[in-house]
C-alpha cells in the first residue's frame, strides 16, 4: 500500500509540473539579455501563456498587462523611449522572467544571400578587424535557418551577442561593418537581427499573400499546400514564401529603424522580373511589419567574372538596372560596391567598404543628414551631331576621374538600330560627360559599365563614391 501511495503522491506531483510548463511564460527568444529595443517607438513586446492568463511586463518605470486570448498569445506595446541603458525587464504570469541588460537604440534586419551571410573572419583583414572589434555597444542576433511551408510564430533558439574581439568572427561582416560606422557616428547602441541565406532568391522572401498576387508564382503556393515537408528535403529555393515562413515572420514586428539587404545574384537570369519582385518585397515587408515606410538600404551587386573585352548583354548589368529602379520607391537606398567585387570570387572580401557605403545611406534616408550618399548617377542625355552629353546627379563637389589623363573608361555608344561600340568619354564640367567614338557618326544610346564586370571603371565624385552603371536605351533584354 505504501509503495501504491507512493506512486500515487508521484504521479500527482508529475502532472503538476506537466500543468504547470504548460502555464510558463514563454518569450521568443530575441526578447532575452543583451538585446536592443529600437528608440523612438513604442516597443512591441510579445510571448505566449495559458489561454486567459494576466501576463505583466515591467520595464523601467512602465507596467502594461494583458490577458492571453484562446491561443495563448500576448502582446504588449510598451511607450516609446530615447536611448539609453542599460535596462532591465521583467516577465510575470504564473512564472517570472527577467531580462537584464538592455540598451535602447538603433535595430537594423540585415537578410539577403550569401554575401549577408558572409562572416567577419572570412573578411579582408580579418585578423586585425577582430582584433579590434571591442564595440559592447553593438549587438547582433542571428536567426536559424528554416523552411517552413506556413508563416511560423515561434524561433526555436538565438541569443544576442555583444560584440567583442571573442564573438564578432561569426557576426555578419556586412552587417557588422554597417554597423559600426553608424555607432562611430551617432554614439548609440547598434542592434542587428541578421536573417539571411546563402544562394537564395528574392521570392523566398516574401509573404504568402504577396506570392500569391504575383502570376509567375502564385501556382506554385498553391502546390506548395500539398507538399509534404518531412517526406523530402525541401530547399529554400524550391518553392516562394519558404523563408519568409520560417526566418522573417517569426521576428515580426519586433521594433526596427530599417532593414538592410545584400541579394540579387541569384535572380540575375530573370532580372526583368526582379524588376517587379523586389520592390514588391520591400512593399511586403512594410506591410506586414506595419511601421510605415521604413528605410530599406540593399547592396548593388559588384563586378564579378572575367572582364568584358568587347561591348555586349549582360545579366548581372541588368539585375544592378533592375536595383537602381528600385530607388523610386521612398525611403529607400543603394550602396554600388562596382569598384570593389573579385573576378573570381562572388564573395568579395571587401565588405568594409559595403558596410561603409551602406552607412552613408542610412544617415541620409534614414536619419535625414545633408550628405553625399551615392556616386554619380545618370540624370538625361542631350545628342549633338556626333556627342553625347551625358548628366549626371548625385556629383557632391564634382566628377572626378581617376585617371592621369583624364581618360574615363566604361563607356560604349551605338546609333538606336546599330551595335554598341567602345567610345571616347570625357569630363566637360561638374555634372557633365561628353562622349564620342569614331566608329558611330550618329549616335542615339550610351551605355557605362553594362557588364557583368566592366573592370576598371574610374569615374567618382570628389567625395569617392564610383558613379552608377546605366544605359539610355531600351532595348529588350537578355533575361527573363
Amino acid at each position: 500500500m505504501k509503495i501504491n501511495a507512493f506512486k500515487t503522491f508521484a504521479l500527482f506531483f508529475l502532472l503538476l509540473l506537466s500543468f504547470a510548463g504548460m502555464s510558463q511564460v514563454v518569450l521568443p527568444p530575441f526578447f532575452n539579455c543583451n538585446m536592443v529595443l529600437q528608440q523612438g517607438i513604442e516597443i512591441p513586446v510579445w510571448g505566449w501563456a495559458s489561454p486567459g492568463e494576466k501576463v505583466t511586463v515591467t520595464f523601467e518605470k512602465n507596467t502594461v498587462s494583458v490577458r492571453t486570448g484562446k491561443n495563448g498569445k500576448w502582446r504588449v506595446n510598451l511607450p516609446k523611449m530615447e536611448y539609453g541603458g542599460p535596462y532591465k525587464m521583467t516577465v510575470k504570469g504564473k512564472n517570472f522572467r527577467t531580462i537584464e541588460n538592455i540598451m535602447i537604440g538603433e535595430v537594423w534586419v540585415c537578410s539577403g544571400q550569401s554575401n549577408m551571410e558572409f562572416k567577419v573572419k572570412s573578411a579582408k583583414n580579418a585578423e586585425a578587424e577582430i582584433a579590434a572589434a571591442n564595440y559592447p555597444d553593438i549587438r547582433s542576433f542571428t536567426v536559424t535557418k528554416r523552411v517552413s511551408k506556413e508563416p511560423q510564430d515561434k524561433l526555436e533558439e538565438g541569443e544576442w551577442w555583444i560584440c567583442s574581439p571573442g564573438t564578432v568572427s561569426d557576426f555578419s561582416a556586412v552587417g557588422y561593418f554597417f554597423a559600426r560606422n553608424l555607432y562611430e557616428h551617432l554614439k548609440v547602441s547598434i542592434g542587428l537581427i541578421h536573417t539571411s541565406w546563402g544562394g537564395t532568391v528574392a521570392e523566398t522572401w516574401m509573404s504568402p499573400e504577396a506570392i500569391a498576387q504575383d502570376p509567375d508564382f502564385s501556382e506554385m503556393l498553391t502546390k506548395l499546400k500539398s507538399v509534404d515537408m518531412n517526406a523530402a528535403k525541401v530547399g529554400p529555393n524550391a518553392y516562394p514564401t519558404l523563408l519568409y515562413n520560417g526566418m522573417l515572420n517569426p521576428i515580426i514586428p519586433y521594433g526596427i529603424r530599417g532593414a538592410i539587404w545584400y541579394q540579387g545574384e541569384s535572380n540575375a537570369s530573370r532580372a526583368q522580373q526582379y524588376k517587379r519582385v523586389f520592390p514588391n518585397m520591400i512593399k511586403d515587408w512594410r506591410t506586414k511589419w506595419n511601421q510605415g515606410n521604413f528605410p530599406f538600404l540593399f547592396v548593388q551587386l559588384a563586378n564579378f567574372k572575367k572582364p568584358v573585352k568587347e561591348p555586349s548583354e549582360s545579366e548581372w548589368a541588368e539585375l544592378r538596372e533592375a536595383q537602381t529602379q528600385t530607388l523610386q520607391l521612398e525611403n529607400t537606398g543603394m550602396a554600388n560596391i562596382i569598384d570593389v567585387g573579385d573576378a573570381d570570387n562572388i564573395h568579395p572580401t571587401d565588405k568594409q567598404t559595403v558596410g561603409y557605403r551602406l552607412s552613408l545611406a542610412a544617415r541620409k534616408v534614414a536619419y535625414g543628414e545633408t550628405l553625399v550618399y551615392a556616386g554619380p548617377t545618370y540624370k538625361e542625355m542631350k545628342i549633338d551631331k556626333n556627342k553625347i552629353f551625358i548628366t549626371f546627379d548625385q556629383v557632391g563637389k564634382g566628377l572626378k576621374v581617376n585617371d592621369k589623363y583624364g581618360y574615363i573608361n566604361g563607356f560604349t555608344i551605338a546609333t538606336k538600330d546599330g551595335d554598341f561600340k567602345w567610345a571616347k568619354a570625357t569630363v566637360v564640367n561638374e555634372n557633365t560627360v561628353m562622349v564620342t567614338s569614331d566608329a558611330v557618326e550618329n549616335p542615339a544610346a550610351v551605355r557605362y559599365g553594362w557588364a557583368d564586370n566592366p573592370d576598371d571603371l574610374n569615374l567618382y565624385n570628389v567625395e569617392g563614391l564610383p558613379a552608377n552603371p546605366f544605359r539610355t536605351d531600351s532595348r529588350p533584354g537578355i533575361t527573363k
